[in-house]
């Protein structure tokens, strides 16, 4: 009666650790799909930045080459107020 006993304790205990591993397969599943979605969601906004890096780059350049040609309003020129 003790082996049937132990036998049915290893059992129950079998029983349990698959539905443990069977909880934490579905759990790393959900992980990794958010993994995803959040690494999708970091690649778009990476490129968002690059482009407004871009942009502001390419406007400190017009700045620069306004200021260096005279274009554009001075701190000396009365219009500017």
């Amino acid at each position: 009666m003790s082996d049937t006993h132990t036998f049915a304790q290893l059992a129950d205990r079998i029983d349990r650790l698959l539905l443990r591993h069977e909880e934490l397969q579905r759990t790393n599943e959900l992980l990794r799909t958010e993994v995803d979605s959040l690494q999708a969601e970091r690649d778009l906004l990476r490129s968002k930045l690059a482009a407004a890096r871009a942009r502001i780059v390419t406007l400190l350049e017009r700045l620069t080459a306004a200021s260096e040609t005279g274009v554009g309003p001075s701190s000396s020129d009365p219009s500017s107020s």
